[in-house]
């Protein structure tokens, strides 16, 4: 698993809750803390923040992710994602990230253009190394067939799944347009359970979150997900694991 998966997927649950509020859409923000879990040692890694802004005739959504100083010392993270999205249809215009990790800068600029059913995606990739001066670029062309969006717009998506008509098992796909590939996102329900955290209980929709490649390859290892089951729908939970140890996500409440 990468943080890069992490964080698509960190998009999603976070997005979720922006529309679980109740609220007009635009000018809202939410925050989630992000810990490190290795056995029995669990501290607090990183935090996230996302934006969404009602900019007229489209909106704007932003996340930014950062790992606490503590572990700037091992893997330092400051990642920031925007998409661009029309009215009314919300699907994406352009989206980019920028990201340094682990002393790697990247940064990827995709622009959509819709042609029917078909999706092209012209993508800009830029990168350095942690010990290279000089930054690469790469021009890249993507299509693809039915819904596409990028790591931030899918959430709108994932709206339209009402979980109290779905049965255990019953999955969605969808594709995501990152910098360098298309991939397929597989999104599969497995109902409601009980979780525990921060000295509360939660009756919970549980879901997973798997990556694949054009050519049905699983990239990752699935993904989980726990969402408040009632009418705000928050994302209360996620674990994503890592080389080394795992990544969980927290609802502050704030």
């Amino acid at each position: 698993m990468t943080l890069r998966k992490i964080l698509i997927t960190l998009s999603l649950v976070l997005s979720l809750a922006i529309h679980a509020s109740g609220t007009t859409l635009g000018n809202e923000a939410l925050s989630y803390k992000v810990m490190f879990k290795w056995g029995l040692i669990q501290k607090q890694a990183g935090r996230g923040i996302l934006y969404l802004r009602d900019d007229g005739n489209r909106f704007v959504s932003t996340l930014y992710a950062r790992s606490e100083p503590w572990a700037d010392r091992f893997y330092k993270v400051r990642d920031t994602l925007t998409t661009i999205m029309s009215k009314p249809d919300m699907l994406p215009v352009k989206y980019e990230r920028i990201a340094h990790e682990g002393g790697k800068y990247s940064h990827d600029i995709v622009n959509f253009t819709k042609k029917g059913n078909l999706v092209l995606g012209d993508c800009h990739r830029y990168r350095r190394g942690k010990k290279d001066t000089q930054t690469t670029y790469a021009n890249m062309a993507l299509q693809a067939e039915g819904v596409t969006v990028d790591m931030l717009s899918s959430f709108y998506y994932l709206r339209t799944l009402d979980f109290k008509s779905l049965e255990p098992g019953s999955q969605k796909t969808i594709n995501i347009f990152s910098g360098k590939r298309k991939e397929l996102l597989k999104i599969t329900y497995h109902g409601v359970t009980s979780l525990k955290f921060d000295k509360k209980k939660y009756n919970a929709y549980y879901v997973t979150f798997t990556f694949t490649s054009d050519g049905k390859k699983e990239t990752s290892d699935p993904i989980q997900a726990w969402i408040s089951a009632d009418s705000r729908l928050i994302p209360l939970k996620l674990i994503g694991k890592l080389k080394v140890g795992s990544i969980q996500i927290y609802y502050t409440g704030k």
